[in-house]
């Protein structure tokens, strides 16, 4: 890493590359078997008719080293906000200022957009991840409750 990482707009042909920095982060999360997501799936999602998420990516020599996944969601009570799903710098990257690059620069994104925040989750054992979004002084909520239903508990449901 002799330079600088360069942030720019995901592409398709970055996500063989973005779907391995997902599963990194997905072992580093004591949850690799949870990923089921193909990069075929991701290209008719980011890049069909009707995308529903974008990417930037941090590149160094030409290599993506760092991710950052976002999506636009609705809050009743604030209007429109940017949802950052995931920033994943791999593990030989990190502690070299590139989650921050990407983090400032989904920042920026935020307000071109004219969402009226961003909003994300990390896991309350990350102390590392919890400690660089204190330094933006970020709210971090612990009142709310994660809830989910996977397809087949749907399936399973509305089979009754």
């Amino acid at each position: 890493m002799n330079q600088a990482a360069i942030i720019r707009e995901g592409r398709k042909e970055d996500l063989p590359r973005v779907l391995e920095l997902i599963k990194e982060l997905a072992v580093f999360e004591k949850a690799a078997h949870e990923v089921i997501n193909t990069v075929a799936q991701m290209e008719a999602d980011g890049f069909g008719p009707n995308p529903i998420y974008c990417f930037f990516v941090a590149e160094n020599e030409s290599r993506i080293v760092g991710l950052s996944l976002y999506y636009w969601r609705y809050s009743t009570w604030k209007g429109k906000r940017l949802y950052l799903e995931d920033i994943v710098v791999t593990e030989q990257a990190r502690g070299k200022g590139i989650g921050k690059l990407l983090f400032e620069r989904t920042m920026q994104h935020t307000l071109a957009e004219n969402c009226t925040g961003m909003m994300w989750q990390v896991l309350d054992w990350n102390e590392p991840a919890i400690d660089f979004y204190k330094k933006y002084a970020s709210k971090l909520d612990g009142e709310w409750i994660n809830c989910s239903l996977e397809r087949e508990q749907i399936q399973a449901f509305l089979k009754h």
